[in-house]
């Protein structure tokens, strides 16, 4: 049973309290806590240029200033729109656990990380509508396929979870320091930056037990084949992040063809290992990708 794997585990039950008693004392009214100017200036960078698809191509060298700053625009819309749709979807994931045979322990802490993933979406769909008046739709795909047992449906949710937050917390520390950025814009990243380092904190513990118990009765076929999708959810969340109607959008010419031209670029695979460095090295160590 997982919650045998989790109840024995000292280390884990004070983690989820102390991480408990952190959200508590780091609590804020998000609407309250934010100012949002009515326009923010088109001249300059909306996201760092060094996380934009077009970094290191061809094309950061061909755009205009003005063109790629109205780029980072639309890819800096569509990242805070993948919060969106990735909060939503979790929210589902972790409600569906709550108080449930099995997560018992970590409950409490759920509904912290529950509360505090839906103030997240509000402000990222907030920017969305204000500053882009839209919110990308997601790129199908990446999730699909029937998990064959619970246990394997549980790791694969919070290992997406885990993925997920940890591509975005990537993006949101840089972000949140960059003074070529307005301070709204770093103002939301700080902000997330802030609440998901627990949510990777609690989700990296998490994750390390469902595997352990997975273990225990999981073929090695099994085990493979978890590693096999985690591989390609990784690939498919960071490849969202290159959207046709972005380029569409920003007035670039045959957008599809520009998505294929920039992920068949050098730069996007050193991009991707950048962005999963850590996750990559995580998910190794522990044996979960193989």
């Amino acid at each position: 049973m997982v919650s045998d794997v989790i109840d024995r585990n000292d280390r884990f039950r004070g983690i989820l309290d102390r991480l408990a008693t952190k959200s508590i004392d780091d609590y804020y009214n998000p609407y309250r806590l934010f100012e949002w100017p009515d326009r923010l200036p088109e001249d300059m960078w909306w996201m760092s240029p060094e996380l934009t698809t077009t970094y290191g191509t061809e094309w950061a060298e061909k755009l205009t200033p003005q063109q790629l700053h109205t780029l980072s625009k639309h890819e800096s819309i569509n990242f805070y729109s993948l919060n969106v749709h990735g909060i939503r979807e979790l929210l589902v994931e972790v409600v569906n656990r709550i108080h449930t045979a099995g997560f018992e322990t970590p409950s409490e802490f759920f509904h912290h990380f529950i509360g505090e993933e839906n103030e997240h979406m509000w402000f990222f769909a907030e920017f969305c509508l204000r500053y882009g008046k839209k919110i990308y739709k997601q790129p199908a795909g990446g999730a699909e396929g029937a998990a064959p047992s619970e246990k394997i449906q549980s790791l694969l949710v919070f290992a997406r979870i885990l993925i997920f937050e940890e591509l975005v917390d990537h993006f949101n520390s840089a972000m949140a320091e960059d003074e070529r950025l307005h301070e709204t814009i770093r103002g939301i990243n700080r902000i997330h930056h802030q609440d998901e380092s627990r949510h990777i904190a609690f989700g990296r513990e998490l994750v390390g037990l469902l595997h352990q118990d997975l273990r225990q009765t999981a073929t090695e076929q099994e085990l493979d084949d978890v590693s096999t999708y985690l591989r390609r959810y990784m690939k498919h969340s960071f490849e969202s992040l290159y959207h046709p109607q972005v380029y569409r959008d920003a007035g670039l010419e045959n957008p599809h063809a520009v998505r294929r031209a920039l992920l068949e670029s050098p730069a996007r695979a050193e991009a991707e290992q950048r962005t999963f460095r850590k996750t990559a090295r995580y998910l190794e160590k522990t044996g979960i990708i193989r």
